[in-house]
């Protein structure tokens, strides 16, 4: 698009225009320590950015999931990583569409405001994965209070928030007539979490990612931190799974976008045999197919979006979105390093760390695979496979 018919291009220049205070050097330095983004993160919150979708009412900017995928996008192509503080954007859209009236007040403004994060969502189990209905981590109510035992595992940003979404089984799943019944959601505060009752386990990984394994010992959360109705969080859950979906693909576009300009600035200057390496098609092609991909992603993320912002069912939409994104992002990747040769292997080109940033998509939030079940199963209508 140009910024003619671009309707956020004024989105984009903003994000880039802050984005351009963190030079590639202050994102290798993060990455190199494998520390926090702290500078950046709260940059974008006085900016406003992240408090894209709270609503106007309660201090936020009161945009839609499309102007959100926009600022992630933005953040990625900068050479940025989004997955410092994408939790806080898909995060909000379950405690914007299923928290109550109190919640709200209580929580929203003070993170439109930045005074508290709330970065990090508590579902994946160690034995379950993405099988999300047989969570073994429950809460059985006791009095005013929920009391949680169990373990999760692969949770980000959980020592960088102040409150955190937790899924936990409250009704058993043999007395439940479907298995996605029985669970429920709640509002966490971290920092009372870990002082009685929740341990945290960062685990290192290949990408700078403060992830981490949880395990609750008669952890107690206040009855008022229920989010919605008790053994309906499966459905509240997919609210904020779907906006992952489409944020995630947003990400990887922007990593796209980032890969293509790199290696095309890169093969357009490098002289190998008295010419540029970028005249050779066997260097174009895969390029130009990169290329191509994420424009393509690009639109299928935009018509996800759009759906999402109207309330309408966009799993399908967040799914594709989210596939066609990361393989295109990868395919990007994998011709940026393959046409730096030597130099991509090399932190200064910055090619490496963002091309481990962008392989985590091909499984998380969810992987390829499970997206190609759900879409044969959910939109062709073929048997489920599982």
């Amino acid at each position: 698009m140009t910024p003619l018919d671009d309707p956020y291009q004024d989105i984009r220049d903003g994000v880039r225009a802050l984005c351009a205070e963190f030079p590639p050097e202050y994102h290798r330095k993060v990455d190199t320590e494998r520390g926090y983004p702290e500078a950046f993160v709260d940059a974008l919150t006085r900016a406003g950015w992240l408090a894209a979708l709270i609503p106007e009412d309660y201090g936020g900017s009161g945009l839609g999931l499309t102007e959100a995928s926009v600022i992630m996008e933005e953040i990625n192509r900068a050479g940025g990583n989004s997955g410092a503080c994408h939790g806080q954007m898909y995060n909000m859209t379950t405690l914007v569409r299923h928290g109550s009236e109190a919640q709200k007040a209580r929580i929203l403004p003070r993170l439109a405001s930045g005074e508290i994060r709330l970065q990090s969502m508590g579902v994946t189990e160690p034995t379950t994965g993405t099988d999300t209905t047989q969570l073994k981590t429950t809460a059985v109510r006791r009095g005013d209070r929920w009391v949680v035992n169990g373990q999760k595992v692969w949770i980000s940003r959980v020592q960088h928030s102040d409150y955190m979404i937790l899924l936990a089984r409250t009704t058993p799943i043999t007395d439940v007539a479907k298995k996605s019944h029985g669970l429920s959601i709640f509002l966490v505060d971290v920092a009372e979490a870990m002082a009685s009752g929740m341990q945290v386990k960062p685990i290192a990984n290949m990408v700078n990612h403060e992830t981490n394994e949880l395990f609750f010992d008669n952890l107690e959360i206040p009855e008022e931190n229920l989010i919605g109705e008790e053994g309906q969080g499966f459905k509240y859950i997919l609210t904020g799974l779907n906006a992952e979906r489409a944020l995630i693909a947003a990400e990887c576009i922007g990593d796209g976008y980032w890969f293509t300009d790199k290696v095309t600035a890169y093969v357009s200057e490098r002289q190998v045999f008295g010419r540029p390496i970028g005249q050779n098609q066997g260097v174009q092609f895969p390029i130009a197919e990169a290329y191509i991909e994420t424009e393509a992603a690009s639109l299928m993320r935009f018509r996800a979006c759009a759906l999402y912002d109207a309330g309408q069912p966009c799993g399908a939409e967040a799914n594709m979105a989210k596939y066609l994104a990361a393989k295109a992002s990868w395919e990007a990747a994998n011709a940026c390093l393959q046409f730096h040769g030597g130099f991509g292997f090399a932190t200064e080109y910055d090619v490496e760390r963002k091309f481990r940033e962008t392989r985590l998509y091909q499984v998380a939030p969810i992987s390829t695979n499970l997206i190609l079940s759900y879409v044969a199963e959910h939109v062709l209508g073929l048997p489920r496979s599982f």
